[in-house]
């Protein structure tokens, strides 16, 4: 069996790591050439070590220095990059079959247009990718004739569940059912939520993650954009995609058929399950995850998603039905303050509010029909943002 070549986009991040987990479980399938990740250096060389990548790019100059030397330090080969587009290069060189797209926010948009034009086989554990790069984004995944699996655990739950054959999907599906934690603040008083820190915000209850998408999670604005996502990955209409709060998340996704039978994709809650199917698929292979035991399971609960809890949900509804590229904005608008919130400059429960007025106060006129105007748009609303987060600065 030839082995695949792998480049993982972001592989410092949670993501990244039980990518890497599921890869050193099967040498006899998967070559690592290729790392990449923003300024954790100790964990990148130790990935270095372990896998010795080809090539591994730092997006920080002073990161990529020490981790250069301390590469040095090691006697290993593994050639240390910074360049501006070196992380675009990695995505659509000749020596990747595979690249895991694992970077947070906007910034992996462009490594994921760059691997979508090459023709890789593309996991897609970026959001941004579709939320922000919509229709200009899928148009280079045709055109390139890439094959696109979402990593995503309610994405991929879908795509388990679709027939192989993607014009199919039209007319078999009704609706998708993306299920959510509903995260950590699910049970909290309302009168409460103002007061929430970032290490609360941070605290999931079923998913160890990185920072950013734990607060998303914390407002369920991951959920929003996960409905842009599915939007966009299986050609449904806004009214055909549901969320439902399922907190024990054993159901990761649902869907439902013409016919009102309902599939659903059930598993342990570990990212590894949905990372070792894209890797494999339409193969199967372990994932090092324990499988569920019916016997020792309790009740599976559903809730509705409350929109006076979770607000930010209901935008993703919004931003689709609205002109082309407001998706970009609310996503822009969100990094802004999530970001503003980490630093304890902006409470809990204004995210919400700045991504609402920067909606309301920018409109995009045009449909963005380039990376460059997508980018132009984004730099924009982060620009709006910032402004109306001041109003709320603590």
């Amino acid at each position: 069996m030839k082995k695949q070549r792998v480049a993982v986009l972001g592989s410092t991040g949670s993501i990244g790591v039980n990518t890497l987990d599921v890869i050193a479980r099967h040498p006899d399938r998967f070559e690592v050439v290729a790392l990449t990740a923003a300024t954790q250096v100790d964990v990148m060389l130790a990935q270095c070590v372990q896998f010795k990548p080809r090539v591994a790019v730092m997006a920080s100059a002073p990161h990529a220095r020490e981790l250069a030397e301390k590469i040095k330090q090691k006697g290993l080969t593994t050639h240390v990059d910074q360049a501006p587009e070196a992380i675009e290069s990695v995505a659509c060189s000749g020596e990747v079959d595979t690249v895991m797209a694992a970077i947070v926010g906007a910034a992996g948009l462009a490594p994921c247009l760059a691997a979508a034009r090459a023709g890789k086989r593309l996991l897609l554990a970026n959001k941004e990718a579709l939320v922000v790069g919509g229709d200009v984004f899928m148009n280079a995944v045709r055109e390139g004739g890439a094959t696109l699996l979402p990593i995503d655990s309610e994405h991929s739950a879908i795509f388990q569940c679709l027939p192989e054959d993607a014009s199919q999907w039209a007319r078999r599906i009704d609706r998708i059912m993306l299920t959510s934690s509903g995260g950590p603040f699910r049970q909290t008083p309302l009168a409460d939520l103002p007061a929430m820190t970032p290490s609360q915000a941070c605290a999931h209850p079923n998913f160890a993650m990185g920072r950013k998408i734990s607060v998303d999670s914390a407002t369920m604005m991951n959920k929003a954009l996960e409905v842009i996502e599915a939007r966009w990955l299986f050609g449904m209409a806004p009214e055909q995609i549901r969320v439902v709060i399922h907190p024990e998340q054993i159901v990761h996704s649902m869907v439902q058929l013409q016919d009102s039978s309902i599939l659903a994709q059930l598993g342990t809650p570990d990212m590894r399950v949905p990372i070792a199917c894209g890797m494999a698929w339409p193969e199967r292979i372990s994932s090092g995850v324990a499988p569920l035991d019916f016997t020792q399971m309790a009740a599976l609960t559903f809730e509705e998603a409350d929109a006076v809890r979770f607000p930010g949900l209901h935008l993703s509804w919004q931003a689709l039905k609205a002109p082309e590229g407001t998706t970009t904005v609310l996503n822009a608008a969100n990094e802004v303050a999530v970001a503003a919130f980490l630093a304890e400059r902006l409470p809990f429960d204004r995210i919400q509010a700045v991504n609402q007025a920067t909606l309301a106060q920018l409109v995009p006129h045009e449909r963005p029909a380039s990376v460059a105007a997508l980018l132009d748009l984004d730099a924009q609303a982060r620009a709006v943002a910032a402004q109306i987060a001041q109003r709320w600065v603590v």
